[in-house]
């Protein structure tokens, strides 16, 4: 073996300086300007246009292939490769090399002439660019690459198979390969320093490809982050042609001078510092890409908005355009379950079908969907018997996608999906973050579900049909804001509209035309003042009473819930009066009530000035304040009042007590209460969780009929969950 004396001599003089001291003065000028001036100078595109992805995919699957692990041998296989058998990915890039080939062997060669002649990089580099004037900034890159995959595959090709391979051996001795392999070991930190270089070439010259594909259409010069990534690009190339020319100066130098020339440790730290500085480079351009393409993200989000905005303002012939939009637009999965059978199933099966689009977050409660479910089963069936065109429900999930999907999170939404007998969507990941935006803002859904109905045709025919459902059940068929107005003119401010079918009970008393007392609150000692004097005054006046407790409105459920079962134990304990004992019977009847509220806010008629609105705001606005009672004879009612105004004027029975055998109870008591309610004039309030959906942007106070005043309230719960915002 020669020694390395005696090797050194053979080297051409430019390479034994490359190893005594290295190429430093030129990775020490960095982005020096005058330096780059050479390299833009050097740029004179004819405006060809070559699509070079196709052979950067057959560059990266050599250069990966072609890869020494830990000195044993060579990486097989890799992630590139996955359509090299197809012919039309085939005939992709044969079209290229078809033009490009001389290009490329040029390249090659300039690369091993200059190893071996001991050309200086810089120059070298420059004359690669020379070469590479007429084409982009990313041609220039996959060119430069190819040509050197050219070569290093080649050499890794040949490391593979010579031991098994005649042909292969006897051209491997030529090049030294066997003695080459015997040292694996003792090159592994040149290899390892070879291959993390020609990864960063790799990294950066996809970052190139990446930005030149950028879509213009949503991307110009003029915007700041392209602008300042593209000006980065001619150093990025620079630097990675020049990595190029030092990798294969490796190579060839090995080939050609033997073991003896790798004794330095020189070439190795000169591959480690350009991999370093192309790492930079990479993290760079790969941060300004993605401030690009976050730019571009959110100006197709805006077009894609306008075109749903647009896609409800036009008129269709079938409702597939707009629930594509909605639900999911493309057709290589099934994006529905169906409710019984939980088979998944296409959008067609709703074609020119009236759709009610449930859309809830994963937080819908079981006393919502147990009501929704009958009201589905009883609508269901009339459609059938009365043979008119029936409608299908459909669950649309809308979740947070900044919050982390979690096992716990997908049993929740899975057992949810499993109770509901109407179809579903498959999962919430398939909503475009278009269609929710639309929702949120268009719809007004925040967390609480909504029930936006579509007619065959896809026109939003209700906003929110939910209250509908909540107040009038399967009567609202066909939910639309249409019937929801016609409804509305045949209801009357009547304890029947209160508490509908709710309480057979309280429909008996109602037909028997005695005195009812509907009354909530969760102050047990006013609940047994109130209760204890009504009882008394009812005795004294000889008068039929029954009394309800219906407990009071909450807007965290197990508060509520909680709350409420005291005051109903401690009535029934102490025989107080009649209660509820079915705690969602008492959350379907606040639920009406705010029901009603908000399908006059949906009508614009939440401040007119008919008696059933203003008494409605009343009950809720006392609700608010602790305690309330509602007195009816019948189904008339005669007063809605306060507790500090109901209570009282029970309390002066003495004082109207001579005017019931006249006027009759129901009328004395209404005179003197309003005579207190005149007189004390109790404050309104009203609570909007922002949760909710519609917020009115003005009420009117129901009691002095003046603009209230908007406050934000911030409450706490003391629980996991992040405090609700009420307005």
């Amino acid at each position: 073996m020669a020694t390395l004396t005696t090797a050194s001599k053979m080297m051409p003089p430019a390479m034994q300086r490359l190893i005594k001291g290295g190429d430093r003065s030129m990775i020490t000028m960095s982005d020096d300007t005058a330096m780059m001036k050479q390299v833009t100078d050097t740029h004179a595109p004819d405006g060809r246009e070559v699509d070079v992805k196709p052979l950067l995919l057959l560059v990266e699957d050599i250069l990966n292939r072609a890869t020494l692990t830990a000195g044993t041998g060579p990486t097989m296989g890799s992630p590139y490769a996955e359509n090299m058998e197809d012919k039309g990915y085939q005939a992709s890039f044969n079209a290229v090399l078809d033009v490009l080939s001389y290009t490329i062997e040029r390249i090659s060669c300039e690369l091993s002439a200059k190893a071996l002649t001991g050309g200086e990089a810089h120059a070298t580099t420059l004359a690669i660019c020379n070469m590479l004037a007429p084409f982009s900034w990313d041609a220039k890159l996959v060119l430069t690459l190819a040509a050197f995959a050219f070569n290093y595959g080649e050499f890794w090709l040949l490391a593979q198979i010579y031991t098994t391979n005649q042909l292969a051996k006897s051209m491997a001795i030529l090049k030294q390969l066997p003695m080459i392999m015997e040292h694996s070991g003792a090159l592994k930190s040149r290899f390892d320093a070879l291959n993390g270089l020609i990864q960063a070439m790799l990294k950066v010259t996809r970052c190139v490809v990446d930005l030149k594909d950028l879509p213009s259409a949503y991307i110009s010069s003029e915007v700041p982050a392209l602008s300042a990534t593209m000006a980065h690009v001619p150093t990025a190339v620079y630097w990675t042609i020049r990595s190029a020319v030092a990798c294969a100066s490796q190579i060839t130098s090995l080939t050609s001078y033997g073991i003896e020339y790798i004794s330095s440790t020189t070439e190795a730290w000169e591959l480690s510092t350009m991999d370093h500085k192309l790492k930079n480079i990479y993290e760079h351009l790969q941060k300004q890409i993605d401030i690009c393409k976050q730019y571009i993200e959110e100006k197709r989000d805006i077009e894609a908005y306008q075109t749903l905005l647009n896609l409800f303002e036009t008129i269709h012939i079938d409702n597939m355009k707009v629930l594509k939009a909605l639900i999911y637009p493309k057709d290589d999965i099934l994006p529905l379950v169906e409710g019984t059978s939980k088979k998944r199933v296409n959008l067609e099966v709703l074609r020119r079908r009236n759709v009610l689009l449930l859309i809830s977050g994963l937080d819908i409660s079981q006393d919502e969907l147990s009501i929704l479910e009958q009201i589905h089963g009883e609508s269901k069936l009339q459609t059938t018997q009365r043979q008119i065109n029936q409608y299908e429900v459909v669950w649309v999930p809308i979740v947070d996608r900044s919050v982390k999907w979690t096992d716990p999170v997908q049993k929740q939404f899975e057992s949810l999906q499993s109770r509901m007998p109407w179809y579903t969507v498959y999962h919430p990941n398939l909503i475009h973050k278009v269609a929710i935006r639309f929702i949120r803002e268009q719809w007004h859904f925040r967390n609480k579900p909504i029930l936006v109905v579509l007619d065959p045709q896809g026109k939003v025919v209700s906003p929110n049909a939910i209250h509908m459902m909540w107040i009038w059940g399967s009567n609202a068929f066909p939910f639309t804001t249409l019937r929801e107005e016609a409804l509305w003119k045949e209801e009357e401010w009547t304890l029947e509209l209160l508490v509908d079918g709710m309480d057979p009970a309280i429909l008996n008393w109602i037909r028997e035309g005695k005195y009812i007392f509907l009354y909530g609150g969760d102050d047990i000692e006013w609940i047994r003042k109130f209760t204890t004097t009504a009882r008394q005054v009812a005795m004294a006046a000889r008068i039929p009473l029954e009394m309800v407790y219906v407990g009071k409105s909450s807007k965290r459920e197990q508060e509520q819930r909680e709350q409420v079962q005291r005051a109903i134990d401690t009535i029934n304990d102490e025989k107080l009066s009649s209660t509820w004992q079915d705690l969602t019977l008492v959350w379907y009847f606040w639920t009406r009530l705010e029901s009603m509220f908000f399908s006059k806010i949906q009508l614009g008629k939440v401040d007119e000035h008919g008696l059933l609105i203003q008494q409605l705001k009343r009950l809720l606005s006392f609700d608010k304040a602790g305690g309330w009672a509602i007195l009816s004879k019948g189904s008339s009612i005669v007063v809605n009042g306060h507790r500090n105004t109901v209570l009282p004027a029970l309390l002066e029975y003495d004082l109207w007590k001579e005017h019931v055998p006249t006027k009759g109870y129901d009328v004395a008591f209404k005179e003197h209460y309003e005579k207190i309610h005149d007189v004390a004039h109790p404050c309104c309030r009203f609570e909007f969780q922002s949760a909710g959906g519609r917020i009115p942007e003005s009420l009117r106070c129901p009691e002095c009929q003046r603009l209230m005043e908007k406050l934000t309230t911030f409450v706490c719960c003391h629980e996991k969950v992040v405090p609700t915002i009420y307005e």
